[in-house]
């Protein structure tokens, strides 16, 4: 069988068996198809928590595209599956752009995810400046706190804890409208920032 026309047959996101059922093949034979697709750069693969290999298998990644949910995976122990859209060609996406992308989905897993990105985040600056234009110091603030109490992570500059901490009687805001947390009140205080989690939601980072 030759590539074009394995890449139609398996093209999506497959396993061993998927392919094994998709081809009539065993087990040796599709894990030979896998890796025939992988070599020109057709498959993208992960674990499963059983660790299965799932394999995701388009076109598209032989154009080295890569998108927010790839970066978030590749630093957090909460896993998110990868949807097809929002993959970005070009140029690498900062984990400052990416952590701001987490905080406007109002996900809640993809923002629980999104805090290991606080272990590798460097340039202040840029968040800072990301934050301010999507109007999103306070949480972004709120979040590192809450961040700290569940693992070391880079230390904010001080400039931007002055810049985001509420100076003035703000109302308060949400991560995610309308979900409070029961667990962080003081941060959530300081901040003026409603938490959208509690302790038992933060165990993947234990």
């Amino acid at each position: 069988m030759n590539i074009k026309n394995l890449l139609e047959a398996l093209e999506g996101v497959q396993t061993i068996e998927s392919v094994k059922s998709i081809l009539s093949v065993n087990k040796k034979k599709a894990i030979y198809y896998v890796s025939r697709l992988r070599k020109p750069g057709y498959v993208k693969t992960r674990k499963r928590e059983d660790n299965t290999r799932i394999y995701s298998i388009s076109f598209q990644n032989r154009l080295k595209g890569t998108s927010y949910y790839e970066i978030i995976n590749e630093h957090s122990p909460v896993k998110l599956s990868i949807p097809e859209i929002y993959k970005i060609y070009g140029r690498e996406p900062s984990l400052e752009e990416t952590f701001i992308f987490a905080l406007k989905t109002k996900s809640l897993r993809t923002i629980l995810a999104a805090l290991a990105l606080f272990r590798k985040i460097t340039n202040w600056t840029e968040l800072y400046w990301l934050a301010k234009k999507n109007r999103l110091e306070r949480q972004v603030g709120a979040l590192y706190d809450l961040s700290k109490r569940i693992m070391r992570v880079r230390k904010m500059t001080d400039r931007f804890r002055n810049n985001a901490l509420p100076k003035k009687e703000y109302n308060y805001a949400y991560v995610i409208p309308g979900i409070m947390s029961k667990d962080f009140s003081d941060i959530e205080k300081a901040w003026k920032v409603y938490l959208p989690f509690n302790k038992r939601d933060l165990e993947d980072y234990g």
